[in-house]
C-alpha cells in the first residue's frame, strides 16, 4: 500500500508540469464556468463542470466542485465530510463519540460489530464511481498531531466516454501526544464504470482493501493530573494511562459489482431490465495486548479482569459475507419504476475453538444464510418524486423492512422530505457472540431482534434548513459495565425490554451581510424511557461568524473567522479497548465546554488552502475539563493546516 501511495504522489507531480486552468465554481459559490481544455495543436474541445460528474451507487449525481464556502470546511476533516455530530477523539483516526442519535442508519441485515473501528471504515455506498472528460486529479494533505501526516490521493481517468477508472488511497500515520496512541491507517479504492455504445448495459463495480490500526492505551488514569492544569502535565506523555502496549487492528477486503442490462433493444415508453448486485466482503478483528496488568499510582490492576494468559493476549475474530440480489424492473415513463427482487445473504462469523466454560458452551461461529423478497416503487413526475420499498424473509429469521420516501420540490429554492422506516433489525455480532483471552469478555447470546419504527422530515428553503426526527426502538441492543471496581472495566452486552422513544429537530440558517456571514447549527435532542440506556446531550450546536472577500485582483479568495462547537451535559458513553465498542455509563457527566477554533482558508484556482487554531479556548482555562470520554481527554489547542488541490488534464 505505501509503495502504491508513494507511486501516486509521483505521478500526481509530473501531471503538474500538464495542468491546464479549469475552473468549476466560483470561489465563494458554485457556477458553471466552461473551459476549453487542448488535446492537441489542432483540436480545441470545451469542457464544461457537467462532464466531471461524480455517480453514488444510487446512481445520484453531483459534480466536482473547486469553489471555496464554509461548508467545504467542515468537510475539511479525515473522514471528508461534515462531521457535525461527532467528537472525535484526542488523536486523528481514533474512534469519535456520538453527540446525534440521527446519524445511525438503520438496515435489517446484521454486521460484524466492532462499531469504533468503522467510522474510519468505507463501506460500500459511500464509494464513489466517475465520469470524467479529461483525467482528473483530487489530493488532500493536512498536518496530524505529531509526527505524521494524512492524505488521500485520488485519479479518476476516461480510456472513453463509456469507461471511466478511478484509484483512490487514504493514509493516515499520527503518533499522538498520549502514551500509546499511534494511528496508522490505509483505505485503498479502486472503481470502474463501464456501459455499452447502444446504452443497454451498465456497469459500476469496486474493490476496496482496509487496514485500521490503532494503539489503545485505555484512557488516562489520574484525572486529577489532567483538570487541575499543572504545567507539569502540559506535556500530555507525562499523563499515565492504563494500556502502553495494547493495540487493535481491522483489516477488510470487499469485491462490489452492480450492473443493469435492457432487455428491449431501444430506449422507449415501457422498458424491461434486469438488474443485479453482488458483493463479496471478508473482515479480520485483532486486539493484542503484551502487558495484562496496568498500574494505577502504586496500586496494580488488570483494567478488563481476570484473563486466562498471563501476557501476550491476541484475540482474533474473522468475519466474511456474501450479498446477491436480483432485480426484474418496468419502467413506464407515465407509471413510475417498477422493481421486484430477490436477495441472498450469507455470513460467517467465526473463532478457532469451542469453549467450555462454567457459564455454559460458547460455540465457535455464527453462520446463517437469509433470503428475503420484495419489491420498490420509484415515483418522478413534476414536483413529486418517491421511493417506497419492503422486503420481508422467505427461510427463518424474522425481518422485514418497509421504507417510504417522498420529495416535494416547490421551486429551485424551496423542498421538502418525508420518510417512514419500520423494521426488524438482526443483532449485530459481536452482541450474540465474543470470544477473547480475558474471562468476563466470552458470551454467546441469542438476543431478540430489534424493532425500529423511524419517521423524518426535512425542509430546503431559502429561509432555513429543518429537520425532525422520531424514532421508537423496541428491545434496544447496548453494553453496559458490571464492574463494581471503578478501575475496571468488565462490559458485556444486554437487550433493553422496554421502548425507547427518541426526538430530534435540527434548524440550520445563515445569515450574510456585506461581507460578514453567521452559519448557525443547533440540534435539540429529547428521549423518552424508564432507565437511562440510550443518552444523548439535549442541545449540540455549532456557529460560525466568518468573513469573505477578494484579494491581489482576484486571484486570491479568502475566507477567515470563528467556529464554535458546544454540547450540554450528559451522560457520554464510555469506550472499551477490546472490543472497540462504547458502552452506556451513569456516572461521569461530560460537556458543557466550549469549543472555538479560529481559521483562515483561501482559494487560488483550483487548490484550496486550510489553516486552523484548533480548540484555543484551551490556553486561557486555569483548569481542563474537555473530555471526549470518560478518562479520555479531548484535543488541546494546536495549529494545523493543509489543502486540497485538484487538477485535470
Amino acid at each position: 500500500m505505501r509503495n502504491f501511495f508513494i507511486f501516486c504522489l509521483f505521478f500526481f507531480s509530473l501531471n503538474l508540469y500538464s495542468q491546464r486552468t479549469l475552473m468549476f465554481g466560483g470561489a465563494g459559490e458554485n457556477k458553471s464556468d466552461t473551459t476549453s481544455v487542448e488535446h492537441d495543436e489542432f483540436d480545441l474541445k470545451k469542457a464544461s463542470f457537467d462532464m466531471y460528474r461524480i455517480v453514488s451507487i444510487e446512481r445520484d449525481t453531483t459534480y466536482i466542485d473547486t469553489s471555496l464556502t464554509i461548508k467545504k470546511d467542515y468537510e475539511y476533516n479525515y473522514l471528508r465530510k461534515d462531521n457535525f455530530g461527532l467528537l472525535p477523539f484526542a488523536n486523528e483516526g481514533q474512534t469519535y463519540s456520538v453527540l446525534d442519535f440521527g446519524i445511525n442508519k438503520f438496515s435489517s441485515l446484521p454486521e460484524i460489530g466492532f462499531s469504533g473501528k468503522h467510522f474510519n471504515y468505507l463501506q460500500a455506498d459511500e464509494i464513489k464511481y466517475y465520469s470524467v472528460a479529461t483525467p482528473v486529479t483530487d489530493l488532500y494533505f493536512k498536518t496530524v498531531m505529531e509526527q505524521g501526516q494524512s492524505v488521500d490521493a485520488l485519479i479518476a481517468v476516461n480510456t472513453s466516454e463509456r469507461l471511466n477508472l478511478s484509484l483512490a488511497f487514504r493514509g493516515l500515520r499520527s503518533v499522538g501526544k498520549y502514551i500509546n496512541q499511534l494511528t496508522s491507517n490505509g483505505n485503498f479504492r479502486f472503481t470502474t464504470s463501464y456501459n455499452t455504445k447502444n446504452k443497454r448495459y451498465f456497469l459500476n463495480l469496486h474493490f476496496t482493501g482496509q487496514d485500521l490500526l490503532n494503539n489503545e492505551n485505555g484512557g488516562i488514569t489520574t484525572i486529577s493530573d489532567f483538570e487541575s492544569g499543572n504545567p507539569d502535565y502540559d506535556n500530555r506523555a507525562r499523563l499515565e494511562v492504563y494500556l502502553k502496549d495494547a493495540k487493535s487492528f481491522l483489516k477488510g477486503k470487499r469485491y462490489f459489482v452492480d450492473h443493469v442490462f435492457r432487455i428491449n433493444k431501444n430506449e422507449a415508453n415501457n422498458s424491461l431490465l434486469l438488474n443485479h448486485q453482488f458483493i463479496y466482503e471478508n473482515k479480520f478483528f485483532e486486539y493484542n495486548q503484551a502487558t495484562v496488568t496496568s498500574t494505577v499510582g502504586n496500586t496494580t490492576v488488570n483494567r478488563f479482569g481476570d484473563s486466562y494468559l498471563s501476557s501476550k493476549i491476541n484475540d482474533h475474530t474473522r468475519y466474511n459475507r456474501m450479498y446477491n440480489k436480483l432485480t426484474a424492473i418496468y419502467e413506464n415513463n407515465l407509471l413510475g419504476k417498477f422493481q421486484f427482487f430477490v436477495e441472498d445473504y450469507r455470513y460467517n462469523y467465526f473463532y478457532k475453538q469451542i469453549l467450555f466454560l462454567d457459564t455454559g458452551l460458547v460455540p465457535n461461529s455464527l453462520k446463517d444464510e437469509i433470503n428475503t423478497i420484495g419489491g420498490q416503487y420509484i415515483y418522478q413526475k413534476g414536483k413529486w418524486n418517491g421511493k417506497f420499498t419492503y422486503s420481508n424473509s422467505i427461510t427463518n429469521q424474522s425481518i422485514s423492512n418497509f421504507d417510504a420516501y417522498l420529495k416535494f420540490n416547490l421551486n429551485e429554492q424551496n423542498n421538502f422530505e418525508f420518510r417512514f422506516q419500520n423494521l426488524n433489525k438482526i443483532p449485530d455480532h459481536i452482541y450474540n457472540l465474543y470470544q477473547s483471552s480475558y474471562v468476563s469478555y466470552n458470551w454467546y447470546n441469542n438476543f431478540n431482534n430489534e424493532k425500529i419504527n423511524n419517521l423524518e422530515a426535512t425542509a430546503n428553503t431559502k429561509w432555513l434548513n429543518a429537520s425532525l426526527q422520531i424514532s421508537s426502538i423496541k428491545d434496544y441492543l447496548y453494553f453496559s459495565d458490571d464492574s463494581t471496581n471503578s478501575l475496571q472495566q468488565l462490559i458485556s452486552p444486554k437487550q433493553y425490554d422496554k421502548t425507547i422513544n427518541y426526538l430530534s429537530v435540527k434548524v440550520s440558517r445563515e445569515f450574510k451581510w456585506w461581507k460578514l456571514a453567521l452559519d448557525n447549527t443547533v440540534l435539540y435532542q429529547q428521549v423518552d424511557q424508564e432507565d437511562d440506556i440510550l443518552n444523548v446531550p439535549k442541545i449540540t450546536t455549532r456557529n460560525t461568524l466568518y468573513l469573505s472577500n477578494y484579494f491581489f485582483k482576484k486571484a486570491l479568495y479568502l475566507q477567515t473567522g470563528f467556529t464554535l462547537n458546544y454540547f450540554t451535559k450528559f451522560y457520554m458513553n464510555d469506550y472499551n479497548p477490546v472490543t472497540t465498542e462504547a458502552f452506556v455509563q451513569n456516572k461521569t457527566e461530560i460537556g458543557d465546554f466550549p469549543m472555538l477554533d479560529f481559521f483562515v482558508n483561501g482559494r487560488i484556482r483550483q487548490t484550496r488552502i486550510f489553516l486552523k487554531a484548533e480548540n484555543f479556548t484551551t490556553l486561557f482555562s486555569k483548569t481542563n475539563h474537555h473530555f471526549t470520554a470518560p478518562n479520555y481527554p479531548y484535543r488541546d489547542f494546536m495549529i494545523r493546516f493543509g489543502l486540497v488541490w485538484n487538477f485535470f488534464q
